[in-house]
């Protein structure tokens, strides 16, 4: 009882009994910690459970709090560089076309009532096969999924997506789903073909983005981490995603592979060589022979100028050009500048011009050979083949051999860029391209990103983002992520002249005032492709084979635009196929084309011999008039977008 001061004692109310020590006991000390409670809890729910269960409300919450404060930065990195005006986003022009596509497909469909019924019926059918199969699944029969995902997709490899009965229903759901809409796409009847390619992009842009795999809520792995850490995962992520941001001034430069375990020149692109001549489009590399005695003939590598040449010369044990030093090729390989608003008018001419021809004559005057083996890579291969039209209706004869890797000349059957591909959107291109003189090789590179989402975008962004840990060091997605700007005058010429109009097999494009002729060119070339290619797709490559006018050594090998072709024997990976004139469809050349285990290489080695297998003494890098610059690989790739 408490006492009024002066008065008789006031009765106490149950909570103040409740809540009041004894005076003579000292305040007891709680032996149960938060782990321990975290523990009791886990224990309780059992061992299913315990893995998506909060062990610490208060360390999760500060973390929530921190999260937020790191999104609030990459906000910023965002905003910053449009609120400045240095960038300006095209957003609303491509909302615009994708809502203007896929306006085509549901105006196929909602058209005929019956056939939009028909379409929801089987749908509603597959859920309800879902449905059952759950039900039954939770009674505890052993039932077979509906819906499973493709071989390879390394989305739903956790084994919570087959075993925990939520993560399972989600995944069929989302494959139901995708399929379904998939399928609808490419079922709409009444669209050119452009259009429906564009849907078909649209579509598995959407399908890939919406996968549950991608949000914290709906992926066990990030659930897991996210309860284990307290949300510390999300903290790093949010962080991450600030400093790519700024890192991409305003765009997102997805970080792929650990940028700090490389350095070109050090861990990359380390061939030793010298750089033997510069100019204001390209730099030019002569490798250091390792071998007593050298084929007469030097190589020239034409690599793709989209992005950098080192692609040839990843490691020591990758390395196709290390590889062709050590068969006895002197090797000389174009570096292409990395280009900004000075390069801006230099077009594909002068890339021709400058960058090809004048380095023929500098290999020339530093070999004192008239005849060249030349290489030209993906769109390489397409300004080299270009170039070899002009040289033969100029009657210049040091080309004597052409190789393409992965190269189109003909684009009627092009890859997925394509997709980009219209007079509206390579306006919107020339107009960005106009304010600085160049493509930011972000642009390129988010491009080929997109093409495989799946596999080259949306792994990266929850590995990063969602579960906060750095990408592992892998010098191919290095390479990947060191892009390269272009030209305005150089892509524009391609895009419109290549993918838009396809003139250089029409024989219509024009370079230095000179009408080309494919047909013209008669040397021996050996024509690669790569099966899996979506960029140069096979049946394209192989089509291209038939407008030259000499002899053609079609090849195929396994794998697709980039590890098709970077595939040492060594590794012992892949095959390739050999066989009879490139006419008519590659699948009837494949009917009776031979298979070959292993790398390819060898056999263009060989082909380039029996061409001409004259050995001469190996040769000094440079010559009295062109004197080594400084070390491959030089300055221009390492210039950074």
């Amino acid at each position: 009882m408490a006492k009024k001061p002066g008065g008789k004692p006031r009765p106490q109310t149950k909570a103040q009994s409740r809540s009041r020590a004894k005076p003579t006991e000292a305040p007891a000390a709680d032996p149960v910690t938060t782990k321990d409670r975290a523990e009791d809890r886990k224990a309780e729910a059992g061992p299913e459970a315990a893995p998506y269960m909060v062990r610490d409300p208060e360390a999760l919450a500060r973390n929530i709090a921190r999260m937020v404060e790191e999104a609030g930065k990459a906000a910023a990195a965002w905003v910053r560089p449009r609120e400045s005006g240095e960038k300006q986003d095209d957003l609303s022009d491509s909302l615009a076309d994708l809502g203007k596509t896929m306006g085509r497909v549901s105006e196929y469909w909602l058209s005929d009532p019956q056939r939009a019924l028909n379409a929801q019926t089987d749908l509603f059918s597959r859920y309800m096969d879902l449905w059952n199969g759950s039900i039954r699944r939770m009674a505890g029969e052993k039932v077979d999924d509906v819906a499973t995902p493709d071989a390879g997709d390394r989305r739903f490899a956790d084994k919570e997506w087959e075993e925990n009965q939520f993560f399972n229903f989600l995944r069929q759901t989302y494959l139901i789903t995708s399929g379904w809409v998939s399928d609808l796409v490419e079922r709409t009847e009444g669209l050119d073909e452009h259009t429906k390619h564009k849907a078909i992009f649209y579509t598995q842009q959407l399908i890939n983005s919406l996968s549950p795999s991608n949000f914290p809520a709906t992926n066990p792995e990030v659930l897991r981490e996210t309860f284990k850490s307290d949300g510390e995962n999300l903290v790093r992520g949010m962080h991450m995603l600030a400093e790519d941001l700024a890192s991409g001034k305003g765009d997102l430069k997805l970080r792929q592979a650990d940028m700090t375990a490389f350095a070109v020149g050090r861990d990359v692109a380390n061939t030793p060589g010298k750089v033997v001549f510069r100019n204001d489009v390209c730099e030019l590399i002569q490798y250091e022979a390792t071998t007593k005695d050298v084929l007469k003939r030097p190589l020239v590598i034409v690599p793709p100028w989209i992005n950098k040449f080192y692609i040839l010369d990843l490691n020591a044990k990758k390395s196709f050009i290390r590889w062709c030093v050590d068969q006895g090729h002197t090797v000389f390989v174009i570096s292409w500048v990395n280009p900004d608003e000075r390069q801006a008018g230099k077009s594909f001419d002068h890339y021709a011009q400058e960058g090809i021809l004048g380095s023929l004559d500098v290999v020339e005057k530093i070999t004192g050979q008239k005849e060249m083996n030349m290489i030209g890579y993906c769109v390489g291969g397409t300004l080299l083949a270009a170039t070899l039209a002009q040289m033969a209706k100029r009657g210049d004869t040091r080309a004597a051999t052409a190789t393409f890797f992965a190269t189109q000349v003909d684009f009627t059957y092009a890859g997925d860029l394509k997709v980009f591909v219209d007079e509206e959107q390579i306006e919107r291109v020339e107009a960005s391209m106009a304010t600085k003189g160049y493509l930011e090789g972000a642009k390129m590179a988010n491009a080929f990103n997109m093409l495989r989402s799946r596999d080259l975008i949306w792994p990266y962004v929850v590995n990063n983002y969602l579960r906060g840990k750095s990408p592992l060091p892998f010098d191919l997605l290095y390479w990947n992520s060191d892009s390269t700007r272009m030209p305005a005058a150089n892509h524009s010429f391609y895009l419109r002249n290549c993918y838009l109009e396809n003139r250089l097999t029409k024989g219509e494009m024009v370079l230095a005032g000179e009408r080309l002729d494919l047909g013209d060119v008669e040397i021996p070339i050996y024509n690669l492709a790569t099966r899996e290619d979506h960029i140069a797709p096979s049946r394209s490559v192989f089509l291209g084979s038939q407008y030259f006018g000499g002899k053609v050594t079609f090849v195929l090998t396994g794998s697709g635009h980039i590890a098709g072709v970077v595939n040492p024997p060594n590794l012992n990976k892949y095959q390739y196929w050999t066989g009879g004139k490139p006419v008519g469809e590659i699948d009837g050349w494949m009917a009776s084309a031979s298979e070959h285990a292993g790398s390819w290489w060898p056999h263009w080695d060989g082909w380039i011999r029996t061409q001409d297998d004259t050995m001469a003494p190996a040769r000094k890098v440079g010559s009295r008039a062109f004197k080594p610059i400084e070390d491959a690989p030089g300055s221009y790739v390492l210039v950074k977008s």
